[in-house]
């Protein structure tokens, strides 16, 4: 009978836990966060019956440390193998686990999941510079939703609002990464500009606002029309073109089914986080031969370098 990948150690004890984020963010062997030492000789784990699990100390700079230093998990005092069973929960998860589901499965304290959920989607946004998507002979696509209620807690259509539901813009690219972000302040055109490779070949809808993207070619599907995919074959003997928006149409469909369905009330303020993580499942997703375990592990990957505390994420209501 196969064995749950829940049931293996790291997610039941706190030393193999340890010994399993070592070997993922230290694959060469320890590094000291303070002083970036990587010298083995220079390193030594700390024994005893009072010393914390994964203590060790730097005798370069003569500093303790652990994996947990300057990384998500800094600061928190939840075991790390909770850590390791809410990242898996979260990866795994197609559409989202909410924090009620989250709180009840590790058995810690609501706005402890609520807070961990926040952390561990921050650590899936891609860190650093990333290059534009598509480029020469590549297709790029466009498009944009409105974030409404759902049918149950829907205003009246008489009703007057003094906010606007927010509007997501996702780009991907065929056979790529998508992107996704929340325009607020935002152009839709500044953010092709800064996400879209000016060689790409760029595919919308028949909405004005993306009339003068600066791409190689642009083309449209008309859906007030009923058109949403067309086929062009080139006489230069190139591959047929499939024109369309339907990968960001499958891709708004699970996004809107878990945050209307899954996580129900989502602040703008912390959308963005919700969004690297719809974003982060889908370009690691299962087609692209990528297991739960697997995603889990490249989750994982992305902690160092990012902290996140409690003071910027608790003064809007809890998603």
């Amino acid at each position: 009978m196969a064995k749950s990948v829940l049931s293996a150690d790291r997610f039941h004890n706190e030393e193999a836990a340890f010994e399993y984020v070592e070997a993922q963010l230290w694959p060469n062997g320890p590094v000291c966060p303070h002083c970036e030492n990587s010298d083995a000789a220079k390193i030594g784990r700390l024994q005893g019956k009072t010393t914390r699990v994964g203590l060790r100390k730097c005798y370069a700079c003569r500093k303790p440390f652990t994996v947990r230093i300057g990384t998500i998990f800094e600061d928190s005092h939840l075991p790390l193998r909770l850590w390791l069973q809410a990242i898996h929960l979260l990866c795994s998860s197609k559409k989202g686990i909410s924090t009620r589901q989250l709180q009840r499965t590790l058995g810690c304290g609501m706005k402890t999941a609520w807070h961990l959920g926040h952390r561990v989607r921050f650590a899936m946004a891609p860190g650093g510079s990333i290059g534009p998507l598509g480029g020469a002979g590549k297709v790029v696509e466009a498009d944009e939703t409105e974030l409404a209620r759902s049918r149950k807690t829907r205003r009246p259509a008489d009703f007057r609002r003094k906010t606007h539901n927010p509007i997501v813009l996702s780009l991907v690219e065929r056979g790529g990464d998508i992107r996704s972000t929340m325009l607020d302040h935002r152009s839709a055109m500044g953010v092709v500009r800064a996400n879209v490779h000016p060689e790409s070949n760029l595919m919308t809808d028949t909405a004005t606002r993306y009339k003068y993207a600066p791409v190689a070619r642009h083309d449209m599907v008309d859906h007030s029309k009923g058109e949403y995919v067309r086929y062009e074959y080139p006489i230069t003997g190139e591959p047929e073109l499939m024109i369309s928006t339907n990968t960001l149409e499958g891709f708004f469909s699970v996004l809107k089914r878990g945050l209307v369905g899954i996580y129900q009330r989502v602040s703008t303020k912390h959308l963005d986080r919700y969004l690297a993580e719809f974003d982060f499942r889908q370009n690691t997703r299962e087609a692209l031969e990528i297991n739960d375990e697997q995603r889990a592990d490249l989750a994982l990957k992305g902690f160092p370098g990012k902290r996140l505390t409690y003071q910027t994420t608790h003064s809007e209501t809890e998603a």
